[in-house]
């Protein structure tokens, strides 16, 4: 078969990027980890690794400093989409976050987002309503300390 291709899809903005240098660390039924640089210059980090939960609808990524410290764990609510003629997942951005810092504290961030994108219909409404669901099931993952269980996969 084919190399995988990994795409990255934002509704805000509106935007398919191929993710050409992202390096497939593992694969499977589940879940797929990646490494990656930042695609962007930026001045807090580096580069990371993530891994995509596919039935879970999470992405955990790790975020690096230059210096291989861990800046935090930032959750993306994702929708992921595989064609199996191209060999190609689509990992679409349900605008949705959480940030979980290295003392524990967690942030939920772009819920104004998802509400711009519904109220202006940029995204269907079923796609915010799986959104809520999945935020609400990794809540409960990282009040319920189960987070690193996760995370860890992410660790490479």
């Amino acid at each position: 078969m084919d190399e995988v291709r990994l795409y990255r899809r934002r509704f805000i903005p509106d935007e398919r990027i191929l993710l050409k240098d992202d390096i497939i660390v593992s694969i499977c039924e589940d879940r797929l980890v990646t490494r990656w640089n930042v695609l962007t210059k930026r001045h807090d980090f580096t580069h990371g690794s993530s891994c995509y939960f596919f039935k879970e609808g999470w992405k955990i990524s790790r975020f690096m400093t230059e210096d291989d410290r861990l800046l935090y764990w930032y959750c993306d609510i994702i929708e992921t989409e595989y064609d199996a003629k191209e060999n190609a997942y689509t990992l679409n951005d349900l605008l949705i976050d959480v940030i979980v810092y290295p003392d524990g504290r967690v942030e939920v961030v772009d819920i104004d987002e998802a509400a711009l994108a519904l109220e202006k219909d940029i995204i269907p409404k079923e796609l915010v309503i799986k959104s809520l669901y999945r935020l609400n099931e990794l809540l409960k993952v990282i009040y319920s300390g189960r987070f690193p269980l996760y995370s860890a996969y992410a660790e490479v």
